[in-house]
């Protein structure tokens, strides 16, 4: 598949810039902040070889990390305290800021770019590796 077919197989990603996309319809999102999100990235790095799947980085305010899993893996899980879960889940409504792959995307960025349609950070080991990161 080429870059071009990738692209269209993954409307959600925004051509330019950065659009906030409604958590639940593409993909749901665990949202860790500051120096526990960017450490989470990094263990999902290394348990993952490099590829754990679409994670997007926020350089300003809470600097956020965004791991976007496949839609519907957050709900019904217990999650550690420190993780917020993006979803359509009926008691809340939430969106996930979603930069292009190229350009001005500032504060934001891809951790680690999405490689595939439907391809998304495996949910069971993100929780896994969260509640082993933020419990301990």
């Amino acid at each position: 598949m080429n870059a071009a077919n990738r692209a269209e197989a993954m409307d959600w990603i925004p051509v330019s810039g950065f659009r906030l996309r409604r958590a639940g319809v593409q993909f749901d999102a665990v949202r860790v902040d500051g120096d526990d999100g960017r450490r989470l990235a990094d263990w999902m790095e290394e348990l993952t070889g490099g590829d754990p799947g679409p994670v997007v980085a926020e350089a300003n305010g809470r600097r956020s990390v965004y791991f976007l899993v496949p839609p519907g893996s957050t709900t019904h899980r217990a999650w550690p305290r420190g993780v917020t879960r993006l979803n359509a889940d009926a008691a809340q409504v939430g969106y996930v800021p979603v930069p292009a792959l190229r350009g001005r995307t500032w504060p934001l960025s891809w951790r680690f770019p999405p490689t595939g349609p439907g391809r998304f950070v495996h949910s069971l080991l993100l929780r896994s590796t969260a509640t082993e990161l933020l419990v301990t």
